[in-house]
């Protein structure tokens, strides 16, 4: 994949992938989602977030409050996105699609 984008830059091709990943916001180098699911969802989310994460070697910041789920992706120390957090936030949407049925 990485040929198709020899070009450019790695921010504008993480850039142009986060413009694919509807529902999620950028804050400086963070990407959040908040996603409204059940308790039952929730648990089953977390579990397949888990599996990805693990094995990219990431921690997202996972918060259930009231009848949402918040999800967090990046440092937060001024640290740029990494193309593994890029990566996460699709196969999170991909575990909430599976998760909900939507």
């Amino acid at each position: 994949m990485r040929a198709l984008f020899n070009g450019r830059t790695k921010h504008d091709y993480l850039t142009d992938a986060l413009t694919l990943l509807t529902g999620w916001t950028r804050e400086g180098e963070q990407i959040r989602r908040t996603l409204v699911i059940d308790d039952t969802q929730h648990a089953a989310l977390t579990e397949r977030v888990k599996v990805v994460a693990d094995a990219l070697r990431l921690r997202p910041e996972i918060s259930r409050r009231a009848d949402h789920t918040q999800i967090r992706l990046g440092h937060g120390d001024d640290e740029p996105l990494t193309e593994g957090e890029v990566l996460l936030a699709a196969r999170i949407e991909d575990a909430y699609r599976a998760v909900t049925g939507a």
